[in-house]
């Protein structure tokens, strides 16, 4: 039984299971951007999903075709950015400023000086 299976038939094997685990996985991320997509309501969600469930080909392909270029431009605008942080000769040359401007005293220019050396 083996040897009937030749080298041909073991690549072709290997082709099959690969082109269905690209399909699956193709499947999964359509599923995902459809339900993480925000420009149609819940009736729409789950119409595609049923879509794509009961006829997984069609579904997709037409899913793909039919979806706008944006859709999958999620978070883009919610992301990380850090907060501006000063360094401590930053801070200091401001607080120096400050004091030769006459808007905080000496013990006060000596205060926060010490509070600015001891956070950093």
């Amino acid at each position: 039984m083996l040897g009937a299976y030749t080298f041909w038939d073991a690549m072709w094997t290997m082709i099959v299971f690969f082109a269905w685990i690209m399909f699956i996985t193709w499947v999964i991320m359509l599923m995902i951007d459809n339900f993480r997509r925000k420009d149609h309501g819940g009736g729409a969600k789950a119409g595609w999903a049923l879509f794509i469930i009961f006829f997984p080909i069609v579904g997709a392909v037409v899913y793909t075709i039919a979806r706008p270029d944006t859709a999958g431009d999620y978070g883009a605008e919610t992301g990380y950015a850090p907060r501006e942080t000063t360094s401590t000769a930053a801070e200091l040359a401001r607080l120096n400023e400050l004091r030769t401007d006459g808007a905080i005293s000496d013990a006060e220019f000596e205060d926060l000086k010490t509070r600015t050396i001891a956070a950093s």
